[in-house]
């Protein structure tokens, strides 16, 4: 499996953890611990969206690489 696949496969992870981690904790509770749980789950989200995002945009680069002939017929 190359890298692409698997910053894409990672990132969608972190993204569900994230979502997890965000709404399992109620608006109204007032625990700090509570608190620094949903902050992290949205942190979490936002870099496993960026890290999905850059393996789409590494696959769609690295797509059509041209093959390296070299001539030595020089």
């Amino acid at each position: 499996m190359n890298t692409r696949k698997i910053i894409i496969i990672v990132g969608i992870c972190m993204f569900i953890v994230g979502l997890i981690m965000f709404y399992s904790i109620e608006v109204g509770e007032t625990d700090p611990n509570l608190r620094l749980v949903k902050n992290t789950g949205t942190f979490v989200g936002l870099i496993g969206m960026g890290a999905t995002l850059g393996g789409v945009i590494l696959f769609l680069i690295s797509r059509n690489e041209p093959q390296i002939k070299e001539n030595y017929d020089t």
